[in-house]
């Protein structure tokens, strides 16, 4: 199925919110009974590492690597590269696995999905952004 270049923008803000939001909220139901500052403070530090050193980076390399398309209609799974849909597949089989082997302690899992899920899901609004963006452009070039 062929979409408008612009509409990739909104799949990939709705994936990554999706993503982000189902982390977080893992994250949070795990949170009740560890909420102290410590926790609070590696869940922003952990926000800030993934924000800045993979979803940040990621919004602004596929925004640009949309726009730049020439042509209109594009498969709609050209949202994202391959390196892109390895890295999620990576991170849900690694998150699955986290949770189900038992390996991480519910503590681990409250700060660190809390911290991780605020991330994909800032992606997610950030590519909306970018995805409003394009489509005033769009309308007021019409």
């Amino acid at each position: 199925m062929k979409v408008r270049r612009n509409t990739l923008l909104l799949i990939a803000a709705l994936v990554w919110s999706a993503a982000g939001f189902n982390i977080l909220r893992i994250g949070l139901l795990a949170c009740p009974p560890y909420r102290t500052i410590v926790n609070y403070l590696l869940s922003a530090v952990v926000f800030t590492v993934f924000q800045i050193f993979i979803f940040g980076r990621l919004v602004n390399k596929h925004t640009a690597r949309i726009s730049a398309y020439e042509e209109e209609l594009h498969l709609f799974l050209k949202f994202f590269d391959v390196k892109s849909f390895i890295i999620m597949a990576v991170m849900m089989t690694g998150g699955i696995w986290l949770r189900s082997s038992g390996v991480a302690p519910d503590r681990f899992i409250a700060f660190f999905y809390t911290g991780l899920g605020a991330s994909p899901l800032l992606a997610g609004l950030l590519f909306a952004c970018s995805f409003a963006k394009a489509a005033l452009a769009a309308k007021g070039k019409a």
